[in-house]
């Protein structure tokens, strides 16, 4: 048996506790995810065995906000919309990005690197928007 003694050892049993420390963090989010999937399949499963079977033609048919399909299945769809959804939800993150900002530039000692770092940002999102523009996305036609 062979008993560590002088700070080697002490450094050896902290980072051993240090690291059992870390890993027992780690197996409570294990167990939670754990859990997690199990109450999922759990709720499929049950849903899956209480359920009626019962097929119809109505319930076999496509379905489409309450209006019973006539035509084909294929239509057209027209991709600027998809380009203003995209161009969105470049805005709506730069929002969500803005308001952190705000609250860091408010605070003692981050004022000037925060003002710049918000430039370089809205400049990045300013060549976008102009990119855009020049593309002939944001004329409506």
């Amino acid at each position: 048996m062979v008993v560590a003694t002088g700070t080697a050892g002490a450094a050896e049993t902290a980072g051993t506790v240090v690291a059992a420390d870390y890993f027992e963090s780690y197996s409570v989010v294990g167990l939670l995810a754990v859990i997690g999937v199990l109450f999922v399949a759990v709720a499929f499963g049950a849903g899956r065995l209480l359920r009626p079977v019962v097929p119809t033609p109505e319930k076999l048919m496509t379905y489409e906000c309450g209006v019973d399909p006539v035509g084909e299945g294929w239509a057209h769809t027209q991709v600027r919309y998809y380009v203003y959804a995209f161009l969105y939800v470049i805005f709506a993150v730069d929002s969500i990005f803005l308001f952190p900002w705000a609250t860091v530039f408010a605070a003692p000692g981050y004022g000037a690197a925060t003002l710049v770092e918000m430039f370089i940002f809205l400049g990045f999102l300013a060549v976008g928007l102009l990119y855009a523009y020049k593309k002939g996305v944001l004329t409506w036609t």
